[in-house]
Order: C-alpha cells, then structure tokens, then sequence
C-alpha cells in the first residue's frame, strides 16, 4: 500500500527528472543523443549552440541519471542512459500532435 508520504516522494522525483524535459535544447539533446554518442563539441556543432549552453544542459541530465558519459583521456562521449526516455518523448509528442489537430479543428469549426 501506497503511503501519503511515499506517494508524495516519489511524485517530487518525478517532477525532479521532469524538469530535464522543461527546455527544448536539452530534448534535442537527448534526440541527437540517441542517433550516436556524441562529445560536448559534437552535440554543440550539431545543435549550434555554444560549448558552455551545451555543457549546462548534459550537467543537468547527468544528475538526473538521462545520460551518462564515458570518458577517454580529456574527452567524455556521452549517450542517453535509457531508450525508453526517447519513447517517453515521443508519446509526449504524439499527444501534443493530437492536442493540435484538436484546437485546429475547433478553429476550422469557428471559421464555419
């Protein structure tokens, strides 16, 4: 059985690894993350964004266990830490995609 307490802790963890997905670019980190293992200055190039934005953003995924990076010498290669993390992203999508048509089809009804 569920306690009011566990529930709540396990509802702020959620809401913890939640917040990674709360700016476009780390997304699309994780999208590009999960095409190929990449290097800071390869996920910057990429994504054209500065070496410092990127290293913010995989510090931030970092701690919340959504990628994990392999060093080699002065080099960390990172790569999504778990696949279902993009499926989760991808359902994301499918329902924001259903919301649109949704409100374009009211729009197309008002038009009526």
């Amino acid at each position: 059985m569920v306690t009011q307490n566990l529930a709540q802790e396990i509802s702020e963890l959620e809401a913890h690894m939640c917040f990674a997905f709360s700016d476009a670019n780390r997304i699309l980190i994780l999208y590009a993350l999960e095409d190929q293992p990449c290097s800071v200055n390869e996920l910057a190039s990429t994504l054209n964004l500065t070496q410092p934005t990127t290293s913010r953003h995989l510090k931030i995924l970092r701690e919340r266990g959504l990628v994990e990076g392999d060093r080699q010498g002065t080099t960390i290669t990172y790569r999504v830490s778990d696949h279902r993390l993009i499926q989760a992203l991808d359902l994301l999508r499918s329902v924001l995609r259903d919301h649109l048509t949704y409100r374009a089809n009211l729009m197309e009804e008002i038009k009526e």
